[in-house]
């Protein structure tokens, strides 16, 4: 409806939004709310779309999966699903020791939120990686505590089909068969996995078949309504406490304004570019929700860890978005460089 026919052309030609008038085939295409011209290309994940004749001519590489924890118990899953789930366990995250996977597993990766201070916040996270190497289940470990790297092999001459490397704020780990893991040393873990996984993943991540209804698959392959039940299903040890989820604002009236006084910034014209491309809404729910569970008000990481998730959604939708400032979330990169 943005370029059609009428009274105000001649035969042939079309308004182009700006008084002038142009040939039908040089309409523009549009994504997001903007116009781009015929020839013009954007990043669409891991395709590039082209602008043809008023449509998008879009590569259809299969792209990688990428699953998302974040601040207080906020879950992405590799297929887009966003929830909430908080538990005093350690649980499977995400690992290709499945029912669906024929071949043999490579990975598993089991996290346990470390709540701290007077309220129920995440302020630290323990993340075990297991490793299979030579159809083995359990030839190494990385245990990743507070900064710390406790290597443990079970079989010290097997060769190793992963590498750990320090870039920036983050420990990377990388293995042979495509799952690349990204933790912040905070509340922050972010898994990678080549599309030679597609379908063959389970756990609080989903199992990446690029549908989103079924990802609260519990580990019994019975398809959960209760969030908390599907993640209840992953826990490693059936022995320790369930948490449930509670509105951290409900009771402090101050802290939630001030936290949707801070928290503006996603919803504000500094993510404008993003706003078309990843709705901003439920980003700024769970920083108010986090810059609630935060102990003290003056302590920022709440917040900055959910602006940050917002940031990084935006960047892989092709939008990279400068937001942080002395003021706001530093990040000494001149430190890490």
């Amino acid at each position: 409806t943005e370029c059609v026919s009428g009274c105000m052309c001649p035969d042939g030609l079309v308004l182009d939004g700006s008084g002038g008038c142009i040939p039908k085939d040089q309409c523009p295409c549009v994504h997001g709310g903007h116009f781009y011209k015929p020839g013009d290309t954007i990043k669409v994940d891991c395709n590039t779309c082209t602008c043809n004749k008023r449509r998008w001519n879009c590569t259809d590489n299969p792209c990688k999966g990428t699953c998302t924890v974040y601040g207080n118990g906020h879950y992405m899953s590799f297929d887009g699903e966003k929830f909430d789930f908080l538990g005093d366990c350690d649980y499977i995250l995400a690992q290709d020791f499945c029912p669906n996977n024929m071949d043999a597993g490579t990975f598993r990766i089991v996290i346990q939120n470390n709540a701290c201070g007077k309220s129920l916040s995440i302020c630290s996270l323990k993340i075990t990686l297991i490793f299979a190497v030579c159809l083995k289940l359990v030839i190494t470990e990385e245990l990743l505590l507070e900064g710390r790297i406790q290597e443990i092999a079970t079989n010290p001459g097997a060769e190793k089909n992963y590498k750990v490397d320090l870039r920036g704020g983050y420990i990377v780990i990388e293995t042979n068969q495509g799952m690349n893991f990204m933790w912040d040393q905070k509340t922050t873990v972010v898994v990678h996995v080549a599309p030679s996984f597609q379908g063959k993943v389970c756990g609080l991540c989903g199992d990446f078949d690029g549908r989103s209804k079924n990802d609260f698959t519990t580990r019994g392959q019975s398809v959960e309504m209760s969030i908390q039940e599907f993640g209840n299903s992953w826990k490693i040890t059936s022995t320790c406490s369930s948490i449930n989820m509670t509105d951290l604002c409900a009771d402090q009236p101050f802290k939630s304004v001030l936290g949707q006084k801070h928290c503006s910034i996603i919803k504000s014209n500094i993510f404008e570019a993003c706003h078309s491309k990843v709705n901003p809404i439920p980003y700024y729910e769970s920083c108010i929700s986090d810059f609630c569970g935060c102990d003290s008000v003056g302590d920022c990481e709440c917040f900055c860890t959910s602006v940050a998730a917002y940031s990084r959604s935006c960047s892989r939708a092709g939008v990279c978005i400068d937001w942080r400032t002395p003021a706001i979330c530093p990040v000494f990169c001149d430190y890490y460089n």
